[in-house]
């Protein structure tokens, strides 16, 4: 689908795209979704004071999201070979601000070292290198990670099955948003995206090897309460915005 098209196609969306053009353009494709529910006690802490715990019927959810990045690139700049395709693993929670629910990361990993120092220097988000995998044989598809300064672990066996086109509230609820949340220089700022709606796909997770923690939250070898697979989506992204001061600065963005 061109830009064009996608630009076009909004009538998904919470709330109205930047008036500004987009900077950036990215792929976040075959993406495996786990995702947990947790205590807003644990997870309250981890995030900044300058937004709120988004929570679905009185529940908090944190969510692990491994997919490959593909054709990164800046708007009026080709993909660069060996930096615009990489693995990556991004720990999340829910949180909102004016009526803008986004996500916010406690953890973000990819596959290529200069790949996480671009990403990190530009970005600011929280960027470590990780020993990533991923592959498949026949039906069976395997995604691994290993993260040794960290002592985090994901080594997973999954199968996918077919389109699941009975979304329940919870499921556009985890994965429809558009816009991602960071804290730095003691301001709050905002990332928008845009999309179409993810294409969401059964997935049976058949071995689930996981070791994660980011202050009192500890996944360690708990099967999910819900997953999900899509084949991925065609992103958008405008350079992020102060919403806790007035600086606007630029940025690029790194998965949701």
């Amino acid at each position: 689908m061109r830009i064009n098209q996608i630009l076009q196609n909004v009538a998904h969306r919470p709330w109205e795209m930047p008036h500004k053009p987009w900077r950036f353009y990215q792929e976040w494709n075959n993406a495996v979704f786990l995702h947990w529910k947790v205590s807003p006690e644990i997870i309250r802490p981890l995030i900044p004071a300058t937004v709120n715990l988004d929570k679905f019927q009185g529940e908090a959810w944190v969510s692990l999201v491994a997919f490959t990045m593909e054709k990164l690139r800046v708007s009026y700049l080709p993909a660069v070979p060996g930096i615009s395709n990489f693995h990556e693993i991004n720990l999340r929670t829910y949180v909102t601000r004016d009526n803008k629910p986004g996500v916010y990361f406690l953890s973000i990993e990819a596959q290529k070292l200069l790949a996480v120092l671009i990403a990190k220097n530009i970005s600011g988000l929280p960027y470590r290198k990780a020993l990533i995998k991923r592959g498949n044989k026949g039906k069976v598809s395997t995604y691994s990670s290993v993260n040794a300064g960290k002592g985090f672990v994901l080594d997973s066996v999954y199968e996918v099955g077919g389109q699941d086109n009975g979304r329940t509230s919870l499921d556009k609820w985890l994965v429809e948003r558009y816009c991602l949340y960071l804290d730095r220089y003691e301001r709050l700022f905002r990332y928008d995206i845009h999309h179409l709606q993810w294409e969401i796909r059964k997935i049976d997770v058949k071995h689930l090897n996981l070791q994660y923690k980011a202050g009192g939250l500890v996944i360690k070898e708990k099967q999910p309460d819900l997953s999900h697979f899509s084949p991925g989506v065609k992103v958008l992204a405008w350079p992020r915005i102060s919403v806790s001061g007035y600086v606007q600065s630029p940025g690029i963005l790194l998965p949701h």
